[in-house]
């Protein structure tokens, strides 16, 4: 599934006429981490490990971040967490909800 993601991301930006710049990755059993820098200003870096192996409880925890230049000409960084509670993004023009 990793694979795929990363194969679809590449595959959409040798279309567009876009070059890989840097591009690193170590796909392992029970962890993950990839990067990547193109032409265009776009990156992309992420780790993954998975938790709990073996039990009822396995989850993948994957902490990274991305950004890409808008056709508005600003760059959006994107930080993010993706585990067991969710995809949790936080970005300088993303909304904050208020704690309760």
């Amino acid at each position: 599934m990793k694979f795929l993601i990363v194969f679809v991301a590449l595959f959409a930006l040798a279309v567009a006429d876009v070059q890989i710049l840097k591009q690193e990755s170590d796909v392992g059993p029970v962890s993950f981490n990839y990067g990547y820098e193109t032409s265009d200003g776009s990156s992309a870096q992420a780790a993954g490990q998975l938790k709990n192996v073996g039990t009822d409880e396995e989850a993948l925890n994957v902490k990274g971040t991305y950004s890409f230049v808008a056709d508005d000409g600003q760059t959006y960084s994107i930080a993010y967490t993706a585990d067991e509670n969710g995809y949790q993004p936080q970005g300088a023009h993303l909304p904050v909800a208020p704690v309760v």
